[in-house]
């Protein structure tokens, strides 16, 4: 392997080079006219222009243009694709990354399901929604990362979820299959790093706790997870590698798991590396990216067991509204990092956020011989960052790294609505039974409804008229209703699109349509008009 091409952008291809020019590999950027100016771009030896990173065909054209003999996809866009990994073999090309067979296998959620079952490992059950009783969880068959997924607690709020959760599947995957799946309401996100070679040997690295997410996504990830120890580590990493095995895995793949107490269930295999892998690759000294390179020429695994020294924590900077975490664009006039621990950065000062892509600007990762040294590591760091010229959620991060209850390892999918963001913190955590919700002599209630962005809008009172704008800038995929027309209270008007992601414009109440000043395939600032209400 003397040249390789990235498939992506962003901090995964800068990640990439890195590795390659270690190894004196050759390295090829790719990027579409509308991120030509962009970080990674001016990252690599070469830089090809595309159409789209989600055109199989452009990729596999810009190698054979470059001399590349090899393809990395990085993760999101097509790096799960099972076509895409077929078409980049058939091309003579090097594939980093899972066989095409496994990644089918692995990626279709309902498949990898009966796959898990048929090996012994648990899994949530999944069926009708009347089967399942509310509230439910519907998922995108195919692809991950949040996209494609709603929370459904009421019937009547069945269909449009279900409408929209394939709109975003099909726009993020191609693929606009759903299904739906029993909700469980605070376990923890926890997943164990695999690796697997071409003569079938699998290795576990251990586990990463993930649990605090907001819109399905993570924004805290740790290794080792507080929750842990060596048995249930130990039960959790053998239903992994069972799985894997199962579909002939090959290279660095994830299993991901729901845990509640000591029970486990098997979610899904991400067939790809993980935006996180950072926290693995500090604790147990494996460079992930550089093992996928060696598996990929056909080497043997060299990691045949592995021990986690210390604590890691990652945190996510993105460009995106601190409290409904929505969003934001624009140019970062001031970028200051931190020093002392990992940094990967996939943009610099001067560069631009925009709308079309995922909005990372760059992810920290503090390692300590202690949970508690790392957490102090990345307050530190954290206290250290400046950004200028766009919203970040940095002040969410630092409020997050120094919650009481993230201190104490009391983290669950649930953690930000039982802690709203930026919400006055408790002076200490209460004991059990006390640090949930109770109720004398009754069950306790379930857990109030996350904090729900999807359904955010803007109300600018005048008198008996409202002015809804745009949460974000964004794309319009849909407008609902036209002008005269009788909405009720959280009627969704209109749908914007921003990073692949859907956000439903909502009626604040009852009220009749005055006027509707947007249109579907209209891109749209933060702030602009779109929809005047009259009660």
């Amino acid at each position: 392997m003397r040249k390789l091409l990235v498939a992506n952008r962003g901090e995964i291809a800068i990640r990439v080079f890195g590795a390659c020019r270690e190894l004196e590999i050759a390295t090829v950027a790719v990027a579409p006219a509308d991120d030509r100016g962009s970080l990674h771009s001016r990252s690599a030896d070469e830089t090809v222009e595309i159409s789209s990173y989600l055109d199989a065909d452009e990729h596999i054209r810009a190698a054979r243009e470059t001399g590349a003999e090899a393809i990395h996809p990085g993760y999101g866009f097509l790096a799960e694709s099972p076509e895409f990994a077929g078409a980049v073999e058939a091309a003579g090309l090097i594939w980093v990354g899972p066989p095409a067979e496994a990644l089918r296998a692995g990626g279709d959620k309902l498949e990898a399901k009966r796959i898990a079952r048929e090996a012994g490992v648990p899994v949530v059950p999944e069926g009708e929604p009347e089967e399942l009783g509310f509230p439910l969880m519907i998922k995108a068959t195919a692809g991950g990362g949040g996209r494609g997924m709603r929370v459904v607690r009421e019937p009547g709020e069945l269909d449009e979820a279900l409408a929209a959760a394939r709109r975003e599947a099909k726009a993020a995957f191609g693929d606009d299959r759903v299904f739906c799946e029993r909700y469980v309401e605070r376990p923890r996100h926890v997943e164990i790093q695999l690796l697997g070679d071409s003569r079938g040997e699998v290795v576990s690295l251990g586990e990463r706790e993930c649990s605090v997410q907001r819109r399905h996504q993570k924004v805290l990830e740790e290794s080792p997870s507080p929750a842990l120890d060596a048995e249930l580590r130990d039960r959790m990493s053998e239903a992994a590698v069972a799985f894997a095995r199962s579909i002939g895995y090959r290279s660095a793949g994830t299993a991901e798991f729901m845990l509640d107490g000591r029970d486990f269930w098997f979610l899904e295999l991400n067939g790809r590396i993980q935006v996180e892998h950072p926290v693995t690759e500090l604790v147990t000294g494996v460079d992930l990216v550089r093992e996928q390179l060696r598996i990929a020429q056909g080497e043997d695994l060299q990691v045949t067991s592995c021990r986690l020294e210390g604590h890691a924590v990652e945190v996510r900077l993105y460009a995106e509204d601190p409290r409904t975490f929505l969003p934001q664009s624009g140019r970062v006039e001031r970028l200051r990092l931190p020093s002392g621990i990992r940094v990967d950065a996939g943009v610099e000062e001067g560069d631009e956020v925009g709308t079309s892509y995922d909005p990372l600007i760059a992810k920290l990762i503090a390692r300590g011989p202690t949970r508690d040294n790392a957490l102090e590591l990345l307050a530190g760091a954290l206290e250290e960052t400046e950004v200028e010229g766009v919203v970040t959620n940095l002040p969410f991060l630092r409020w997050l790294v120094a919650h009481p209850a993230l201190r104490a390892g009391r983290t669950t999918t649930a953690f930000l609505t039982d802690h709203p963001p930026l919400s006055a913190a408790p002076l200490r955590v209460p004991d059990r039974p006390w640090a949930g919700a109770f109720r004398l002599n009754l069950h306790p209630p379930p857990p109030a409804p996350p904090p729900d962005p999807e359904v955010a809008s803007q109300d600018h009172p005048g008198g008996e008229q409202s002015a809804l704008t745009a949460p974000m800038p964004g794309t319009v995929i849909r407008v609902l209703v036209g002008d005269g027309d009788s909405v009720k209270p959280r009627q969704p008007l209109v749908v914007l699109e921003a990073m692949k992601m859907e956000t439903p414009v909502v009626s604040p109440y009852e009220a009749v349509v005055r006027a509707v000043h947007v249109s579907e395939g209209d891109r749209v600032a933060g702030g602009q008009l779109l929809v005047e209400l009259e009660e």
